[in-house]
Formats: structure tokens, C-alpha cells, sequence
């Protein structure tokens, strides 16, 4: 078996592959953040429970439904979009004009009540969810043998945050949401409508998330504590791209998964504190992130 710097090589890729897997929803989940955050300036702390909600659906729309994977993929992020939709209009909408300190905890306390309310319903043991039949079965490469559903995960994920970034920063609805951000009066002057384009990108933001519960479903299992195992991670993966920067949340995101995996090989001892330490690093050179603006 061959060996690159004393390593495996398919332990070595394998544990790359694994840390494509986890960039690829630190990255989703990082970009539903940056959204949300750049347009409301709202820390949302719920967004792991959002993201295990969406794993949630995916699991209803079968068992109840017979509705299969890839109709949960399309169904799912809009029905916990719908619901982030709710939450936006209901109570994040009265804290606007409050410290963000606000925003902070009523999305943690609803974080807290959501996986609490599935948790006492479905325990905490993880249901079964089955990868779909198109996607069984993998490739050997020679060097490691690739899962087929894997490889779709990461391909997927970066096409779906490539095109989140091509709508933001390349086109006319992009730009009016850049310029709500800085002066809303402004805008509304042009006849759009604000309050809604601020819903709606909660809504969206919302429904990334649950699009990246649904496709970690049949990796991690439905588990109503899978969002508050990662969410933590998430964070410190959006401070180290840089608050509401949405490039940065997607190759921070990506680098840092790829990191963490390589730390497993290499080091294993520092793989769970790898992340931290470089986002203590960042926050003491560069406080505002990799790709943030003072």
C-alpha cells in the first residue's frame, strides 16, 4: 500500500473526503448566516435547529408522505423557510430596533425550545434515513473508493452556494439587497418593498439550512441534536470568512472542513480544537475575518 508522508494513502483521502463532507455544510450553513446576518443584522442562533428541522421533514415527507429523498430536497428547504418566514414577521420583526443583543437570544431560546420539543417526541437515539437508490454505491478511484452519494453532497453544495453568491453579488436583486443593508430609506424610495425583502431573505436563509439537513440526513442520521453538535463549529467558521461576507463563509467554509479532516490524520489530538485555535488567531490579526471589512 503506498504512503504519503508516512500515511495511508486511502486513510489519507478518506479523511479528506470527510472533511469535504463537513465543509460542505459548515459552508451552507455558514452562508445561511452571512445572509441573514448581512441583511438583518441578526445573529441567528437558531439555525442549527432549523437545520436539523429540515433533516426533520425530510424524514416526515417519507414516513408520512412517501415522499422520497429528492422531493424532500425541493419541498423541505420551503417548508422551514416557511417557517423562518413566521418567526421573522412574529418576533425578530419587534427587535429591529433594539440592541443585537436581543436578536441573539431569542433565536437561542428558540433554538433551546425547538430541539426540545423533538427531542422529548423522537429522544435523542437518531432515526434512519436511507440514501436514495440513484446515489447507492460508490466508485474505486485506485487510491480510495468514493461514495456516490458523498461526491453528489460536495458537488451539490458548492453549486448551491456558488449560485447564492452569482445572486448577491452579480445581479440587480443582489444589489438592492446590499443597499437595504446600508440605507433602507433609500430603497423604499425606489418603490421595493423592505420589510418584505427582509423576510424573504430570513425565509431563504432559513432554507439553506434545512437544504443542508436534508442532505445530511442519510450521512448523520435524523437526530434532533445534530444542529446544536455543529452549530457551534458554524460560528466560529463565519467569524474566521468574516460577518456577513458571503465568499468568505463559502471557502472558509470548504478550507476549514478540509483542515479539520487532514488535522484527523496527522494529528488526531487537535482535530476537535483545530477550528478554534485558528479562529482565535484570526480574531488577535485580522478581527473582522479573512474576507470581512472593517
Amino acid at each position: 500500500m503506498s504512503e504519503i508522508f508516512g500515511i495511508p494513502t486511502q486513510a489519507l483521502f478518506g479523511q479528506l473526503l470527510i472533511g469535504l463532507i463537513n465543509g460542505s455544510f459548515y459552508a451552507l450553513l455558514s452562508l445561511g448566516l452571512a445572509v441573514i446576518f448581512g441583511m438583518l443584522n441578526i445573529i441567528n442562533f437558531a439555525h442549527g435547529a432549523q437545520y436539523m428541522m429540515g433533516a426533520f421533514c425530510a424524514y416526515f415527507l417519507l414516513s408520512k408522505l412517501g415522499l422520497g429523498y429528492w422531493w424532500a430536497l425541493l419541498l423541505a428547504p420551503v417548508i422551514v423557510g416557511a417557517t423562518g418566514i413566521v418567526i421573522e414577521r412574529l418576533m425578530l420583526a419587534r427587535l429591529y430596533q433594539l440592541d443585537h443583543l436581543y436578536g441573539l437570544l431569542l433565536t437561542f431560546g428558540l433554538a433551546l425550545v425547538i430541539q426540545g420539543l423533538f427531542r422529548n417526541e423522537f429522544g435523542s437515539s437518531g432515526l434512519p434515513y436511507n440514501i436514495p437508490k440513484g446515489l447507492e454505491g460508490g466508485r474505486n478511484l485506485g487510491f480510495m473508493f468514493l461514495p456516490n452519494y458523498r461526491a453528489w453532497v460536495v458537488v451539490a453544495s458548492l453549486v448551491v452556494c456558488l449560485a447564492t453568491w452569482f445572486v448577491i453579488e452579480k445581479t440587480r436583486l443582489g444589489a438592492y439587497l446590499r443597499a437595504a443593508t446600508e440605507n433602507p430609506a433609500l430603497v423604499q424610495a425606489f418603490g421595493i418593498n423592505v420589510p418584505r425583502m427582509i423576510t424573504l431573505t430570513y425565509g431563504f436563509g432559513v432554507g439553506l439550512a434545512a437544504l443542508a439537513g436534508v442532505m445530511a440526513a442519510p450521512i448523520y442520521q435524523v437526530n434532533p441534536l445534530m444542529g446544536a453538535d455543529l452549530i457551534i463549529v458554524v460560528f466560529a467558521v463565519v467569524v474566521i470568512g468574516g460577518m456577513g461576507s458571503i465568499m468568505g463563509s463559502i471557502v472558509t467554509g470548504f478550507a476549514l472542513g478540509v483542515i479539520e479532516g487532514l488535522t484527523k490524520v496527522f494529528y488526531p489530538e487537535a482535530s476537535n480544537t483545530v477550528i478554534f485555535i485558528i479562529m482565535a488567531i484570526v480574531l488577535l490579526v485580522r478581527p473582522q475575518g479573512l474576507f470581512g471589512q472593517r
